[in-house]
């Protein structure tokens, strides 16, 4: 029993670890290789790369705050986050499959947001979808991480209930 959920712990943080690798890799890339004038198109008239930084949170909430606590109310989140999911993860044993997987996506992406904001106060966004002037605000790989890992982690819970009351 030790040993199994050892390896699930194992499992999840290496997932978590892989995740943030991609997420700082990819934004090295666009750093380095995209200006903010750039824009290259992937699919024309849904997915481009572009480069942004944003300062603030999801869709650029706060991106214009001038506030002096911003930075690090929001550095202060986010590691409060990493923490507290790692935390979660430590006890792997007692979790449905979703729901480490969606953990350990949610790890990740926090985490390479965080290493952004330490680093540098802001998070690189390079990742575009839109259809005609329709555009979802532009977003990373860390924050697909936690967007996918948030999903799963919400089919486990739908489904936990659901199965829960279908026992007789």
């Amino acid at each position: 029993m030790m040993k199994r959920m050892a390896d699930r712990r194992t499992i999840a943080y290496a997932a978590a670890a892989a995740i943030f690798v991609l997420d700082r890799a990819s934004k090295w890339m666009v750093e380095r290789y995209v200006s903010f004038t750039d824009d290259y198109r992937v699919i024309p008239g849904l997915f481009d790369i572009v480069r942004s930084q944003n300062r603030g949170v999801a869709f650029g909430i706060l991106n214009d705050s001038t506030a002096t606590w911003r930075t690090l109310g929001l550095l202060t989140l986010t590691l409060a986050a990493v923490v507290v999911v790692a935390g979660i993860l430590w006890k792997a044993e007692r979790m449905e499959r979703l729901t480490l997987s969606g953990l350990a996506c949610i790890l990740g992406g926090a985490a390479g947001n965080a290493f952004d904001r330490l680093i540098s106060g802001q998070v690189t966004d390079f990742l575009e979808l839109y259809i005609g002037q329709y555009h979802w605000p532009t977003f990373n790989v860390a924050d697909s991480a936690i967007v996918i890992g948030s999903g799963l982690f919400l089919i486990d819970a739908l489904r936990s209930k659901r199965q829960t009351a279908n026992v007789p």
